[in-house]
């Protein structure tokens, strides 16, 4: 008989800390959510706060756990999953951060990374890590801060300064400072990591000028991680879990076998192709990555990043004043049969996979006299599906051998809009399928968490409790398609700003 019966994960993600408490059988019991602010300095930078990120998602465990009515011994584990690549730097012995966190959006290292390239080292950072040499990733983020915060290099030196994304934060504070680690595949996206040997590599910390004390140790997705410090609950929880947001989501979509795909519609857009133990390398602008590990053997996906996915519904809300309220948007957008001719490329911090055109800035084009703003909202919430048929499509080029995919399993906030992902269909050709729990996020860091403490006997048992809640058919013609894709494709290439 199992001993506990619920799971609580914490997702930890680019505008709010939310945390979920899960039975056994993957069903929602009770989640409570914070937004928290996000800083923009200059012009392509962003940051959070990481006293800010601590205090939300520890505040909002409290709060989940108290709506469910469970005591903390009642929980079996916590799972950690979290917002990727962004970079925090904090000093081990007192536990504070040297400076705000350099989100994943930031693009002020884009020129280091342009410069490196220059050099040629964009293919060796490539073989080692599956990633292209970008402002994204972590490593040139932290670079940033050794060269630019007074004393970093010379603590660094001394090994008086820790490095982590999110989850590694967390898991600092959660365990009272008595845990310093991460899990394979938020380490994958720090172009510090060779997926091939799993493990930190001695050429990349040379190249990026990074003393290995930084670092933190790197264990499976699904893991003993220690426990909850006293005072962080009434109780001490076994921390058993650990995956970036997008991996513990492409788990929670129990997209367990080669060949199964998700896209996660949330602040950016993010698809993921599990092709299991083959690390397959893409020809079509996407990035190899190690997907959750639930043991020492090395798991891949191939993965493509949108950088403003729903983050251009919250501009049409904060920016533009178009709508009072992100669930407005698709009222409005339902008011025109169609955008008018309008296409919406949202490159506000350039573009991601498969273009990666860091100078990109966001452009809205088609426009005529008879353009209304609800053609504009319309045209945006379509900016997401463009977006994400376009990874899909370079996937399947990556597959050949008319492997293709043969569905997309959805999830996250913007996947609740019945006409974005009618319209996500209609541009793939294939069924777009939503789950009953979108929350697969924070699902997954649950089950890699339930499977470490014994809660699962394995992901045969995961993959039963998986569920569709609805299926969209793709109704457009295919002739059709290929061409709102080519009309897509053109506007992309009027992005570029030139240089001053």
């Amino acid at each position: 008989m199992r001993r506990s019966r619920y799971l609580l994960a914490l997702d930890q993600g680019t505008s709010s800390s939310r945390s979920i408490v899960f039975d056994v059988d993957g069903g929602i019991v009770a989640m409570a959510q914070r937004e928290f602010r996000q800083w923009f300095p200059r012009p392509g930078w962003v940051e959070h706060d990481p006293v800010e990120i601590r205090d939300s998602q520890l505040a909002t465990a409290r709060e989940a756990l108290a709506k469910a009515g469970v005591r903390p011994s009642e929980v079996a584990a916590i799972g950690i999953t979290n917002q990727r690549e962004t970079t925090l730097l904090w000093n081990r012995l007192t536990g504070e951060p040297l400076c705000k966190a350099i989100v994943w959006q930031d693009r002020r290292t884009a020129q280091d990374c342009a410069e490196l390239a220059a050099r040629g080292l964009a293919e060796t950072v490539r073989a080692k890590t599956g990633l292209v040499l970008d402002a994204y990733f972590s490593a040139t983020k932290l670079a940033w801060m050794l060269a630019n915060l007074p004393g970093a290099r010379a603590a660094a030196e001394r090994g008086e300064l820790a490095f982590g994304t999110v989850d590694t934060w967390l898991l600092w504070n959660l365990s009272g400072g008595a845990v310093h680690a991460t899990d394979v595949s938020n380490a994958s996206r720090t172009l510090l990591f060779d997926i091939h040997r799993n493990c930190w590599d001695d050429d990349l910390l040379a190249l990026f000028g990074l003393p290995p004390s930084l670092l933190p140790a790197v264990f499976p997705s699904s893991h003993d991680y220690g426990e909850t410090a006293p005072g962080v609950f009434d109780a001490p929880i076994a921390i058993r879990g650990i995956a970036g947001d997008q991996q513990a989501a492409l788990f929670g979509q129990a997209c367990f076998s080669a060949g199964m795909a998700k896209n996660t519609y949330g602040t950016g857009c993010f698809t993921l192709l599990n092709t299991g133990e083959t690390c397959l390398a893409s020809r079509n602008g996407l990035i190899s990555t190690s997907a959750a590990q639930i043991d020492s053997r090395p798991q891949y996906a191939l993965e493509g990043s949108v950088f403003i996915g729903g983050a251009v519904v919250q501009w049409l809300r904060d920016g533009l004043k178009a709508i009072d309220a992100s669930a407005a948007i698709q009222g409005l957008a339902e008011s025109v049969p169609d955008s008018g001719g309008v296409v919406f490329v949202p490159a506000f911090t350039g573009l991601g996979a498969p273009y990666w055109k860091p100078n990109a800035r966001g452009a809205i084009l088609g426009l005529t006299r008879g353009t209304g703003v609800a053609h504009i909202a319309r045209a945006a919430l379509e900016s997401i599906a463009f977006q994400s048929a376009a990874l899909l499509h370079a996937m399947g080029r990556d597959l050949g051998d008319g492997k293709g995919i043969s569905e997309l399993r959805v999830d996250g906030g913007a996947s609740t809009n019945n006409l974005l992902m009618q319209f996500q269909a209609d541009l793939l050709g294939i069924p777009v399928v939503r789950p009953r729990v979108i929350e697969t996020t924070a699902l997954g860091a649950a089950y890699l968490a339930g499977l470490a403490s014994g809660v699962y006997s394995g992901t045969d048992e995961l993959a039963a409790h998986w569920q569709a809640e609805r299926t969209f058919v793709p109704t457009l013609p295919r002739e059709r398609a290929a061409e709102l894709m080519r009309a897509w494709e053109h506007a992309v290439a009027q992005t570029t700003l030139e240089s001053p």
